[in-house]
């Protein structure tokens, strides 16, 4: 096939079936296809559950703390903000403009796909997995918008009235999900890897332990048609621009909202990152260093160095204009002072900048606002001219340095620490009860999911379905399924599904 020159193509705004003009709205010229895909998007069940998915700490202990649904509209305002920019900036891009709908579709539902419990949810559901093809919250993405969401089948509304989500005499599976636009799918597809179906392919693989990043079996031949109608020919890995948007604006998110909320509760500060010990901090520079050769290309040896020093430069750079001294302590330095003083002085002002971050808001909020507009201000573009579609977005080394420094902070001392242990562990039980007790006894699923259970023909799919429908649950619901079921504190067991 021959090369594109420009962003976009027709092949990117096809469907897996043709949307029908409306007999009575006639052709809407008014709504491009991106808008609509952002449209189905936003009015989908999915996309609302979101706000009851926790993001670092749980939203009903604070209207202040973030949930998957509030991080979800902020990586999308940054990713726009990122595209705006690339569009008023780069000589191609000018001519031709990234799409900004579909931009801001890829953040809001990058995180779709996202179970209850978060990461420790995510774990547990893949264990349970392993031997069906396996579990991860991207692939679940792409599963999601594509399959799972109730709106179009082959059948519905072209063809019969009467939604049937699996053809009984074949056991294929009609549904097309939200029946977005090839181009749309594409800029969720994060991970151009198919996860293998079977424990035995993990196990040959060694990814048997964790989560593998990627797509399942069951959307190969839909990603290979993405594929197909979004880069044809293109035999190097495959991410779209916009997809690269979402993917810098995410961690960009994770560096600095994560690390507020977790100053508003109080968990950190300032002052506890910078004197932690060499050991932690070296484990963080291990991190950086690693996803400094696989996710920038054509880094010098220089640098591509990273260690405790400058893991402390960093926070030193960050926190110099709350914890640099004032003129108070410096004027009370200006006279000979003892070490026991000096020491004194140095601390009490440290501590109380360090905790002013915490407590005062408009400090926060000048503080993260300023880091994220430098972090946007550090992204830098490559068109890729023979094929426009695959241009690669990243973070100049300096700013990827500072994002990955925050991001592995906020993991180390936050999502893996004790604090969070407990939650992790309730989690992984009420999944896990959840997941067996479903596979036990259909008849415990609610009626549509039942019905999708009886209709497949084998133990694999079954527990793919099971899966689906305990990954699309609420944390609340979660728990509140589970107390019904267990007879564990239940608000009532006639709660209807």
């Amino acid at each position: 096939m021959p090369a594109r020159t420009k962003l976009y193509a027709k092949g990117d705004w096809e469907r897996e079936t043709a949307i029908r003009p409306s007999a009575t709205l006639g052709v809407e010229k008014y709504r491009d296809q991106a808008r609509r895909d952002y449209a189905r998007l936003i009015h989908c069940p999915s996309f609302r559950r979101l706000q009851g998915k926790t993001q670092l700490f749980p939203s009903h202990e604070s209207d202040f703390f973030r949930n998957r649904l509030t991080h979800s509209l902020e990586v999308a305002q940054i990713a726009k903000s990122i595209a705006i920019r690339i569009n008023s900036t780069d000589d191609f891009f000018k001519k031709n403009p990234v799409n900004l709908d579909m931009v801001e579709f890829a953040g809001l539902a990058h995180d779709i796909g996202h179970p209850p419990f978060g990461h420790n949810g995510e774990a547990t559901l893949d264990r349970l997995m392993l031997r069906y093809g396996g579990f991860e919250g991207n692939a679940q993405t792409l599963r999601l918008i594509a399959r799972i969401e109730k709106k179009i089948t082959t059948e519905f509304p072209s063809v019969s009235q009467t939604p049937r989500p699996v053809d009984p005499a074949t056991f294929a599976d009609l549904r097309l999900g939200l029946n977005l636009t090839y181009r749309t799918l594409a800029s969720i597809l994060k991970y151009d890897r198919m996860i293998p179906e079977s424990k035995t392919g993990r196990e040959g693989q060694g990814s048997e332990k964790k989560p593998v990043k990627g797509y399942y079996a069951s959307e190969g031949r839909l990603v290979e048609r993405i594929k197909a109608h979004v880069a044809p020919g293109y035999a190097e890995p495959f991410k779209t621009i916009e997809c690269h948007i979402m993917d810098v604006a995410d961690d960009i998110a994770y560096s600095t909202y994560d690390i507020e909320d977790a100053f508003k509760a109080n968990f950190l500060s300032p002052l506890a990152m910078i004197s932690k010990d060499d050991d932690f901090k070296e484990r963080i520079a291990s991190k950086v260093r690693e996803n400094l050769g696989s996710k920038l290309e054509g880094l010098s040896t220089a640098e591509m160095a990273f260690d405790v020093s400058n893991v402390n430069d960093i926070l030193g750079e960050l926190f110099k204009p709350l914890l640099g001294l004032d003129v108070k302590t410096a004027q009370a330095l200006s006279r000979p002072v003892t070490a026991t003083e000096l020491s004194f002085l140095i601390a009490a002002h440290t501590s109380a900048g360090s905790q002013a971050l915490v407590e005062k808001g408009y400090l926060r909020t000048s503080f993260t606002s300023d880091l994220v507009g430098r972090f946007i201000r550090g992204v830098k573009v490559s068109p890729n001219l023979s094929s426009p579609s695959m241009s690669k977005v990243q973070l100049d080394v300096d700013t990827f340095k500072r994002v990955e420094t925050l991001k592995h902070f906020a993991f180390e001392l936050l999502i893996v620490s004790p604090m969070l242990k407990i939650a992790e562990k309730r989690g992984d039980q009420i999944i896990r009860t959840l997941f067996e007790c479903f596979m036990a006894d259909r008849n415990l699923l609610p009626a549509d999911w039942r019905e999708l259970y009886e209709a497949m023909d084998n133990e694999a799919w079954q527990a793919r379905v099971v899966c689906d429908y305990i990954a699309g649950m609420s944390d609340r619901y979660c728990v509140e399924m589970y107390a019904r079921i267990t007879s564990e504190n239940p608000i009532t067991i006639w709660k209807p599904h």
